[in-house]
């Protein structure tokens, strides 16, 4: 075997264990959060937005350190574009989800994020303390979720949401839920789009961490202008239609480099 193909061999096993051990960070971290960090805040920050507010930064510094440490494990390398559009409050920022870390990346750059989540993850040992004292949106509250993330965008948090609901599969085409696109109709609230990628591609729907691709894979965010919601629901007064017509477009958007205007 020549020297190249055991250092190729060599690299290989180490991003495997480079990845394990970022999982396994990830873990320790949300469970040290839970049980060490935020009770205390919960003591000594009475004022609850203060202490939702703090608990948020905690939760982006957290994610970005981990986001760091995969860079520095030799994981991934990764770029963001246009990152001063995040740096505002009250967004709704909308991005395609290729990568079981999609979400880490983008938190990691939003100062004050909310999350629509699973009611899973308050049975979940690492997230349930980040998710409690951050205050995501829960998506179990049924018909009333659509006005709790209206809120949540008009008291200034920046939320995040992925319109799939789930990771794009590699072996079928994007398929995007009409929930978000109700979100901005209804709310009046304009979208900053996040077009996501990875390449070489790696955990995705189906795909097991331990995968690895045969180098380390880049991620790039490209954070683009907002998207002016006045003209879809000036054309369509209803609001039921106005969001289909909303759902369309940014399925062709995420999917194939949508215009930048309606057609």
């Amino acid at each position: 075997m020549t020297t190249a193909s055991w250092s190729q061999r060599w690299n290989h096993a180490w991003r495997v264990l480079g990845t394990g051990l970022s999982f396994l960070a990830f873990g320790v971290g949300g469970v040290a959060l839970g049980v060490l960090v935020f009770p205390v805040i919960n003591l000594v920050v009475r004022d609850r937005a203060r202490r939702r507010r703090l608990s948020r930064r905690l939760v982006q510094a957290s994610f970005a350190l981990h986001f760091e440490l995969m860079r520095v494990l030799g994981v991934l390398t990764y770029e963001v574009r246009g990152r001063e559009r995040l740096q505002r409050d009250g967004l709704l920022i909308l991005a395609n989800h290729p990568t079981l870390i999609d979400v880490v990346l983008l938190v990691s750059l939003l100062p004050n994020a909310d999350c629509i989540v699973k009611s899973a993850l308050l049975r979940n040992p690492v997230m349930i303390g980040p998710v409690r004292a951050a205050g995501y949106v829960c998506n179990d509250d049924g018909a009333g979720l659509v006005d709790d993330c209206i809120a949540a965008v008009r008291r200034g948090g920046n939320l995040l949401i992925f319109p799939e609901g789930t990771r794009t599969r590699r072996d079928a085409p994007m398929q995007l839920q009409r929930g978000a696109a109700n979100i901005a109709v209804r709310g009046r609230l304009n979208i900053t789009p996040v077009r996501l990628s990875c390449t070489p591609m790696t955990l995705g729907k189906g795909e097991k961490w331990y995968h690895v691709p045969a180098r380390k894979f880049h991620v790039l965010a490209e954070v683009e202008p907002d998207l002016e919601i006045a003209p879809f629901i000036d054309q369509d007064r209803n609001e039921a239609l106005a969001a289909r017509h909303l759902t369309d477009y940014l399925s062709r958007y995420f999917s194939d480099g949508a215009p930048r205007a309606r057609d």
